[in-house]
């Protein structure tokens, strides 16, 4: 099996999210830090080359595979900051109604501009997927 290239590092958070090239982004960026960190309760840590992450769990799937991965976390990409919402979108049609501009993937939520979602539900769906993520329901 092929060797997992996220997992936890100990690079700086803060000379990471420094060093992003878009001055923009990196506002967003730092929002969106400490959001995490305040809902979390966790500190930030690297996970791989570019993904900021928040807290740690162990996951098993069916097919027998395991990893550990964070509970929430964010990159703050050139075409959009991608937030990590590692128990996707399920039962959250409501919230993503209410978010603003934004595209998903399985778990990954795209945002072009913080500044045009509503801060106040971006939270909500961190905190929901925080509280799924510790309850071990997937």
């Amino acid at each position: 099996m092929a060797e997992l290239k996220t997992t936890p590092t100990r690079a700086s958070v803060d000379d990471y999210l420094a060093g992003v090239p878009d001055e923009r982004r990196r506002g967003d960026a730092a929002i969106v830090c400490e959001m995490m960190r305040r809902v979390t309760g966790q500190p930030p840590a690297m996970w791989g080359d570019s993904i900021v992450g928040f807290g740690s769990r162990h996951l098993r799937y069916a097919t027998g595979r395991e990893l550990d991965w964070f509970e929430v976390g964010f990159s703050p990409r050139k075409q959009a900051l991608t937030v990590y919402l590692t128990e996707g979108f399920d039962g959250h049609d409501e919230l993503l109604s209410r978010l603003g501009p934004h595209s998903t993937g399985r778990a990954c939520l795209y945002l072009r501009r913080l500044d045009a979602v509503d801060l106040d539900v971006l939270e909500r769906l961190v905190k929901a997927a925080v509280e799924q993520a510790r309850s071990g329901q997937t």
